[in-house]
């Protein structure tokens, strides 16, 4: 079975959470519930059972080595100048001494990046103009006018190419025609997935045959050019993959761990996720 396909029946009640007999009280359980957000209150439920449990085994295992905790004035994720507690101290000194992380040497970093190049391709920028018949789809009638105006302005364009800014200026319900339709340059993410298919299916210089629909309305969509991504050199990224790749391997290291410490302690109540290595 793969690492995504694996699963946990959710329980039809909470069940008593124990580490080697000792109970993780409910109420911790249900503070812990806002740090992780799911699908369902069941599986939250689970995912702060879990994190509660590693918590419990490696606090033991530091009890169990002797390490005192010597807290500092580490921040913390989201509360900037916040001193960890004892428990925060006693985990970080643990993980420090227990779990061994080798950095990405400059090779692997290379491999990594001759691997997936496509991952450092900069995006796409086009150059396009646009003419907007704004309506919901809510309202059926404006909806269906929208798009028989949208059509007609690309059989007036077909005609007459020249006529778009023209058209833009008259009809145009974004702001944009007042530059006779212009958007300047535009990339991934700035636009709707629907408009950047159909800037994406278009050769520089066309206008998109049919209208394109997008949440406000229907679009009379040219592309005037398109700038091809280029991959991006590998001095520009190494820093970038060395992080993630760094990352990665100290998840995939504190993942084994806290499955060694577990097949040495008796869980009830919920399963720790077997460790699964990230994919690549």
């Amino acid at each position: 079975m793969s690492c995504a396909a694996h699963t946990e029946t959710l329980p039809r009640r909470r069940t008593a959470v124990r580490v080697d007999g000792i109970a993780i009280p409910h109420d911790a359980i249900a503070r812990e519930v806002q740090h992780h957000p799911a699908e369902s209150a069941a599986q939250a439920w689970i995912e702060a059972a879990r994190a509660l449990v590693v918590r419990r085994l490696l606090l033991d295992e530091a009890k169990r080595m002797g390490l005192e905790a010597e807290v500092e004035a580490v921040p913390q994720p989201g509360e900037a100048g916040r001193r960890e507690t004892e428990d925060e101290a006693a985990i970080r000194r643990l993980i420090d001494r227990e779990v061994r992380l080798a950095a990405p040497d400059r090779e692997t970093c290379r491999r990594y990046y001759e691997q997936n190049r496509r991952r450092f391709r900069a995006p796409d920028i086009y150059e396009a103009a646009h003419i907007l018949f704004a309506a919901r789809a809510a309202d059926r009638d404006a909806y269906a006018h929208a798009r028989q105006q949208a059509v007609a302005a690309i059989a007036t364009l077909v005609e007459d190419p020249t006529r778009f800014a023209e058209l833009a200026r008259a009809h145009s319900d974004c702001p944009s025609g007042r530059q006779g339709g212009s958007l300047g340059q535009v990339s991934r993410g700035q636009t709707t997935p629907e408009f950047e298919r159909a800037l994406a299916s278009l050769l520089p210089g066309t206008l998109a045959a049919e209208p394109v629909a997008t949440r406000y309305g229907f679009h009379v969509v040219r592309l005037d050019r398109k700038h091809e991504g280029k991959v991006l050199p590998f001095a520009a990224v190494e820093a970038r993959i060395a992080d993630y790749l760094g990352r990665r391997v100290e998840r995939q290291a504190l993942a084994q761990y806290v499955a060694r410490l577990a097949s040495r302690a008796r869980i009830e109540g919920v399963a720790l996720p077997r460790a699964c290595p990230d994919p690549a």
